[in-house]
């Protein structure tokens, strides 16, 4: 019989980066060009099903991004986050460092935090580097990719990843909470790398 856990993850970021692209790119496999900025925050659910068979299904909040919604309750209890940035404003990823500041100060202990550099697809007017992003990311722990919710690269792998390494700080009975596992939590992580390495392509992350 097949484990399955049930994880709240959260979706924090500077207005406009694509959040909302990003979650209706991993749950519905859209885009849409003209997507208005969510208000308050907005709820969806999706399954991720692992090599072992293990099913992660994941409770999103994708909160707005303007300061008068930054409410500690939309991540209260959260097991995950993802924090985005665009690749092409650089304030964007300064405004996605106080994010994940709050989280370390606010957030359970062992919260896995994903920092996710978007719009891949304007890598031509890119501002941040990778180079930069990754050291932030290592320094603080984080996994770290870039994505195009517009194309869909590399937006399942950061989920997929996220799915793999939460059920090993949870236990076997997790139903939306994520045990005190921290430590597993706290290894800098470069999905980029690990989902172009070679024959392991679909599986970026088993750390």
């Amino acid at each position: 019989m097949s484990k399955q856990f049930q994880f709240k993850l959260v979706l924090l970021g500077e207005s406009a980066v694509g959040k909302s692209s990003l979650v209706l790119r991993f749950v519905k496999d859209q885009f849409d060009d003209y997507r208005e900025s969510t208000i308050g925050a907005a709820f969806l659910t999706q399954t991720v099903t692992l090599e072992d068979q293990t099913i992660v299904k994941f409770e999103i909040w994708d909160t707005a991004g303007q300061e008068r919604y930054k409410a500690p309750m939309y991540y209260r209890n959260a097991n995950c986050a993802v924090v985005v940035y665009d690749i092409t404003q650089a304030s964007s990823l300064e405004k996605a460092k106080s994010w994940i500041r709050e989280l370390q100060r606010q957030a359970d202990p062992s919260i896995v935090i994903a920092l996710c550099g978007n719009k891949l697809d304007l890598a031509a007017r890119r501002q941040v580097t990778q180079e930069e992003a990754k050291k932030y990311a290592e320094e603080e722990g984080l996994m770290w990719a870039e994505t195009s919710a517009k194309t869909g690269e590399g937006v399942s792998e950061v989920f997929t990843a996220i799915a793999k390494k939460l059920p090993q700080t949870a236990p076997p009975s997790a139903r939306g909470g994520a045990g005190r596992g921290g430590a597993a939590a706290r290894t800098g992580v470069d999905l980029n790398k690990q989902a172009n390495a070679g024959p392991g392509q679909n599986e970026p992350c088993n750390c």
